[in-house]
């Protein structure tokens, strides 16, 4: 059996990749909220698109699974990964 290779880590790339997904992902918020601001839940089920609703939900439920795991791994309390503001909870 061949040893175990050590996955090599490229941290600049792993950087960059993050700096993109942030920057996306506040993109997203915001679209998100001028939605939530301008139309009721009620209206968005009433009036949108079921299959896009239905990949925006399963979209923002794999975001929200893949954070947690990065959120328990930093062992952040729960408290802080609502803290929008990149600051600790106090």
């Amino acid at each position: 059996m061949a040893p175990a290779v050590k996955k090599q880590v490229d941290v600049n790339r792993l950087r960059a990749d993050l700096a993109v997904a942030g920057v996306e992902l506040l993109s997203a918020q915001c679209a998100a909220d001028r939605v939530r601001l301008q139309h009721s839940p009620q209206d968005i089920v009433a009036f949108g698109e079921p299959q896009a609703l239905k990949r925006a939900i399963a979209s923002a439920d794999s975001l929200y699974r893949f954070f947690s795991q990065i959120a328990a791994e930093m062992n952040l309390p729960v408290d802080s990964r609502h803290n929008n503001s990149g600051e600790k909870s106090k």
